[in-house]
């Protein structure tokens, strides 16, 4: 199988692949990293791309049609999401003991939250759409980022001091749509 992808360079320290949920594949890499290696990187990961791009065709075939919400829509969960998430932030920041910037909620297409390395955070007002504990794995997910800001051993061991069942809600979190 062969594929196209888009290139993106950025002031980021690694490479990294990522598939839309449009089945575009992006390849995140270093403004200075040669093309040479991009190409090698790519290839390096083909099994791995075409694995995840087969099942994400078969996502796209199974997912029922998408609904775009209204901006009223929006604007209730983003309310709805001003008022839920700050809190729980401030209490899951004092049991992790980390601290944090603005906290931003947005409507994302593609992210249920991100963290900043200025320490700011960002939620998508579409968490409002699901159940508690969803919406509590992605903040402390979002949080335990202030203490490794990548998703290596040592950041899913902390995840799991504060959410030990993460692995199933992180599986649960993939399955769930973001209306556009």
């Amino acid at each position: 199988m062969s594929f196209d992808y888009e290139i993106i360079r950025s002031r980021r320290k690694t490479i990294a692949i990522q598939i839309r949920p449009d089945c575009r594949i992006v390849v995140r890499a270093p403004l200075r990293l040669a093309k040479r290696d991009i190409i090698k990187f790519v290839e390096d990961k083909r099994d791995w791309v075409e694995k995840h791009l087969t099942e994400m065709k078969r996502r796209l075939k199974e997912q029922p049609e998408t609904k775009t919400l209204s901006r009223e829509e929006i604007e209730e969960l983003a309310g709805k999401a001003l008022r839920y998430i700050p809190p729980r932030v401030r209490e899951y920041a004092e049991k992790i003991g980390v601290s944090y910037g603005r906290v931003t909620i947005r409507n994302q297409k593609t992210r249920w939250g991100s963290c900043s390395s200025k320490g700011n955070l960002n939620f998508n007002c579409q968490l409002m759409r699901l159940p508690e504990e969803l919406v509590d794995y992605v903040i402390i997910h979002e949080l335990c980022h202030r203490k490794e800001m990548n998703h290596s051993a040592d950041f899913w061991a902390e995840v799991e001091k504060y959410c030990p069942d993460h692995k199933a809600l992180r599986k649960r979190l993939k399955g769930e749509m973001i209306y556009e």
